[in-house]
């Protein structure tokens, strides 16, 4: 049997705390699949789906066992799909494990998928795509956070935006 999770987020951009997860959970698991999903909740986005899928797919390639694909509706709903037989999940601290423990008691409970939770590097603790964006917006240096290919992308997005 195949143990394959499934990393769920935006990703709008992917950082290097991203991408720590990924790997990590790629040592864990035979296959990780990176799922991007729309959250109607985060409307700005910065980047297409199809543009943070390539970004991640660039960045993921040395690994090996991972795997990026998009996806609508519940996590749990692709989890089946695709019989993942977990979720990971990167935790910054306790706001987020308290905003993420009831959604993995309610996706265990309707799926009996189970989630894994990693607790990120200390380099990354306080990094997260929106903050990057905002710092970036500001002519603040971002490139301790995203990989190479990620910031030019990032660097041109934010120019053509201020044209």
């Amino acid at each position: 049997m195949t143990r394959r999770a499934v990393c769920p987020g935006s990703f709008d951009p992917p950082t290097f705390g991203h991408l720590d997860i990924f790997s990590r959970a790629s040592a864990m698991f035979d296959e990780v699949v990176v799922a991007v999903g729309v959250n109607p909740s985060k409307s700005k986005r910065l980047f297409t789906a199809e543009e943070r899928m390539e970004m991640i797919t660039e960045v993921t390639a040395p690994l090996g066992n991972v795997r990026v694909q998009g996806f609508t509706g519940l996590v749990t709903d692709f989890c089946v799909e695709i019989d993942a037989q977990a979720i990971v999940k990167g935790l910054r601290g306790a706001p987020d494990l308290e905003y993420e423990a009831p959604m993995a008691q309610m996706n265990a409970h309707m799926t009996g998928v189970e989630t894994v939770f990693l607790l990120n590097d200390p380099r990354w603790a306080a990094v997260s795509s929106s903050l990057i964006k905002e710092m970036a917006h500001f002519g603040g240096d971002v490139s301790a956070f995203l990989p190479p290919d990620v910031l030019a992308r990032l660097t041109k997005r934010l120019a053509e935006r201020s044209e």
